[in-house]
């Protein structure tokens, strides 16, 4: 079975920028919409953006739209979330998902899970 790992979490400052990683294992996910999903304490698990692996096509959060990106490199199995200006409602721990098909914004829909990255953005 396919395994995801996020990394590149950590403590930034309002304003900051930083790059998180989710290196695939255990299978390509070359037919895989990849996504990025992010849960702060006490509340729901959201939407922050998705990639197609096979054709490229990227979506994102009204809250993220203009300061983060997602890509992706097949060579390396991995997909990247560049965040930046964050702020301070930006902290949670983001999580990686994977699923067959085109990029969706419902956790429900997606096959695999990471374990976690913490963001936290101190102001």
């Amino acid at each position: 079975q396919g395994q995801l790992a996020e990394s590149g979490g950590g403590l930034v400052q309002a304003g900051g920028s930083l790059r998180l990683s989710c290196a695939a294992s255990g299978r390509t996910f070359s037919m895989y919409a990849m996504g990025w999903f992010r849960q702060a304490p006490g509340k729901e698990r959201d939407f922050v953006a998705a990639i197609s692996w096979s054709g490229g096509s990227t979506f994102y959060a009204d809250s993220v739209k203009g300061r983060f990106t997602i890509s992706r490199d097949n060579a390396k199995n991995t997909v990247y979330l560049q965040m930046n200006s964050l702020k301070s409602e930006d902290t949670a721990v983001y999580y990686c998902a994977a699923r067959r098909g085109p990029p969706i914004s419902t956790t429900y829909e997606y096959d695999y899970w990471g374990q976690g990255a913490q963001v936290t953005v101190s102001s």
